[in-house]
């Protein structure tokens, strides 16, 4: 059942795309304004969006093109007497002017923007809560865009997921280059969660060879969210280009989170047959073997570039939650579990060095420690602060 349903094709729908998206306020004019004090968000989708009902919402299937548009945190609407649900209000805009609005409020907050890019399993409804809840945590004041792309939102759809997330990897970079090459644009603070690492790295690369001067350095803080990406693939081919020598002088760093007790990264693992960078199971038996002869958690983590050591700055830190992980999947510490939210929040704000890791036996590895018995840490409100 398990594999069936895993290979089950996604369902057309019974009305034509096209006609989802000929309604006018699909394709908002130039001059249309977005209330931003009602939606301060920023996001740019390749869902397709549904324009025929009375409430603009994005599906889970793949768009004609990119479109932009503001959104405000989760808030409970009366649809009947006495019944209301959670839904996220938003707007579509045209392109010229969300690029003009999203300029203006970068230069307010000294050219610093935030960029969230999620993973596999989410709707818009879900990615959008998520957006918030990081710029609430981290007290963020620039402003924030979320990229979504059409992940199915469903626990089976996995390959789906996975075919789409390629699919869109062109749209993205295409925006991240944009995004970069701005000349308000100071810092990029681009965080992704499981899959969207993904679409993330190659896409950074891609900007790096591409963009006028030959570097892409204001995408300086990049922090992978339990990276669904092949461990040995992102140290012999990634890790080399992204944070090469020049890049890491000018600030470019990667922070990755991750855990042993990732029961999503366990799957992928299994499905991919290789470690996770985010899962830090060691695939040499040999190694885990001299790990616990030596008294050592057996865990295995990408290898720092050697040729940055000479560089007076951290070019990869690796933050294992294993000790800390919370909810059935493990999978969203950085959102759910205190001691993890706390030092994510830290490192978005550009804290290097945050309080509560401790060393191991690795220069570029750290753990978050146990909570100590009798301490029982308000999970909930240190994680969401206030909505």
């Amino acid at each position: 059942m398990l594999v069936a349903g895993c290979v089950t094709p996604v369902d057309y729908g019974k009305i034509p795309h096209s006609d989802y998206v000929a309604p006018a306020r699909c394709n908002p004019a130039p001059a249309t304004q977005v209330d931003g004090n009602d939606k301060p968000f920023f996001f740019v989708t390749s869902r397709l969006p549904n324009c025929l009902t009375d409430n603009i919402s994005l599906l889970n299937h793949r768009a004609d093109k990119l479109r932009y548009g503001r959104f405000a945190g989760p808030r409970d609407v009366e649809r009947k007497p006495g019944k209301t649900v959670r839904t996220i209000p938003l707007a579509l805009s045209h392109s010229e002017q969300w690029w003009s609005n999203l300029t203006s409020r970068m230069k307010a907050a000294d050219g610093r923007v935030l960029l969230y890019v999620h993973g596999y399993r989410e709707t818009f409804f879900s990615t959008s809560r998520d957006t918030a809840q990081i710029v609430r945590l981290a007290g963020f004041t620039g402003p924030a865009i979320q990229y979504s792309w059409p992940s199915q939102g469903a626990l089976l759809k996995y390959p789906v997921d996975e075919t789409n997330m390629y699919w869109d990897e062109r749209n993205f970079r295409k925006f991240l280059m944009q995004l970069a090459q701005l000349p308000s644009t100071k810092e990029i603070v681009l965080v992704s969660h499981s899959l969207g690492a993904r679409l993330v790295i190659p896409s950074v690369e891609y900007v790096d060879e591409n963009v006028s001067d030959g570097d892409a350095s204001v995408i300086s803080n990049i922090i992978l969210v339990s990276p669904d990406v092949d461990t040995q693939d992102f140290e012999r081919d990634i890790a080399e280009e992204i944070l090469s020598d020049r890049r890491v002088r000018n600030d470019r760093r990667i922070t990755v989170y991750a855990s042993l007790k990732d029961r999503a990264l366990s799957l992928s693992d299994s499905v991919h047959g290789y470690p996770r960078l985010g899962y830090p199971r060691c695939f040499n038996p040999f190694e885990a073997a001299d790990l616990k002869a030596k008294n050592l958690p057996e865990r295995c983590y990408a290898v720092h570039p050697q040729y940055t050591q000479a560089v007076d700055k951290t070019a990869l830190t690796i933050v294992d939650t294993t000790a800390v992980s919370r909810g059935r999947s493990g999978h969203s510490n950085y959102l759910k579990s205190a001691p993890a939210c706390k030092d994510f929040a830290a490192v978005v704000r550009g804290n290097r060095h945050p309080e509560g890791r401790q060393s191991t036996h690795l220069d570029h590895v750290f753990v978050l420690p146990p909570v100590p018995k009798g301490e029982k840490p308000d999970h909930l409100a240190i994680c969401r602060r206030t909505e």
